[in-house]
């Protein structure tokens, strides 16, 4: 089941496609839904790509190919007569974006400094599927240790605030008190293992007293551009 966002834009691209060949830019796509960000249609765009209604194509930038249509979209919707609505309330209105934005910190990588991703440098929409009980932060990924576990170089994740997780849980984990890691977190006997997915990468081994959790992840952004 798609969010009325979600079929609007699904169906702004088919026709867009259809009548020019061209996916439309995000500027476009923005305006199209009446959105005052685009930050706003890459979550929708990734929602789309998630449930298989459309794929990007890799040697194009921000070009999109239509795998499926919903079917509850009728033929004028599909063709000729789409014509978005204005949308109001949700993330289109101000107190709302205030209230469910989250602030994105830095990069995350393997032995980041703490100390560069404790300054906001921007913010963006918390996911609708998240419920917004608790304290959120986001961080962009650095690096590819994490691939195998769906998440790119590029990829803004967002962390809930803890300080406990379950063993196998992704978390940022704070190391020495002085760097920061994304990895996921095992505990074995008296030692902590923090694993990369990515075989490419060897897993950490640290005593218990050398590691804080900060979060635990719980969505993530895929950017496009």
């Amino acid at each position: 089941m798609l969010t009325k966002k979600q079929k609007n834009l699904l169906l702004f691209i088919n026709k867009k496609l259809r009548s020019s060949g061209v996916s439309p830019s995000y500027e476009e796509m923005k305006d199209s839904l009446n959105l005052k960000s685009k930050s706003g249609i890459h979550r929708l765009i990734s929602a789309l790509e998630e449930r298989g209604f459309i794929k990007r194509l890799a040697h194009k930038a921000r070009a999109l190919e239509v795998i499926k249509l919903p079917e509850t979209a009728s033929a004028n919707d599909i063709y000729n007569n789409f014509s978005p609505s204005v949308i109001k309330g949700g993330l289109d209105e101000a107190n709302d974006i205030k209230e469910n934005e989250v602030p994105i910190l830095g990069d995350i990588a393997a032995g980041t400094p703490i100390e560069a991703i404790q300054n906001e440098v921007t913010r963006i929409p918390l996911p609708d599927s998240i419920e917004n009980k608790g304290e959120f932060f986001g961080l962009k990924v650095s690096g590819d240790s994490m691939i195998e576990a769906g998440i790119n170089d590029g990829d803004t994740v967002i962390i809930k605030k803890t300080n406990t997780a379950e063993n196998g849980k992704i978390v940022v984990a704070l190391i020495d008190d002085h760097e920061a890691m994304l990895k996921r977190l095992r505990r074995k006997g008296k030692t902590i293992a923090l694993e990369s997915a990515n075989r490419n990468y060897e897993t950490k081994i640290f005593g218990p007293d050398r590691v804080k959790v900060q979060g635990i992840l719980v969505s993530l952004y895929r950017n496009f551009h």
